[in-house]
């Protein structure tokens, strides 16, 4: 188990309210929160030194890394027979 520290947070009594709804584990909510910020932020940087070093993404860019994501794009068809 990793090490942990200790901290007070100040949030809205609104928001604790509907968090205390939601989990019995405020401290591992909000700290699954915080690592998913901190990676959505990595990532950003990550992207946009890309961009200044390389360009922007092209749209066929955009569409392999949609397709890696998510899988190949549907083709509109639908499979089921009425």
């Amino acid at each position: 188990m990793s090490s942990t520290t200790r901290i007070t947070v100040t949030l809205p009594s609104d928001q604790v309210a509907e968090l205390r709804k939601l989990t019995d584990n405020v401290s591992g909510y909000v700290a699954e929160a915080v690592a998913r910020q901190i990676r959505h932020q990595l990532l950003g940087d990550d992207l946009r030194r890309h961009e200044e070093e390389h360009g922007n993404f092209t749209d066929e860019d955009l569409a392999e890394a949609h397709s890696k994501i998510f899988g190949p794009a549907s083709t509109g068809t639908r499979s089921d027979a009425a």
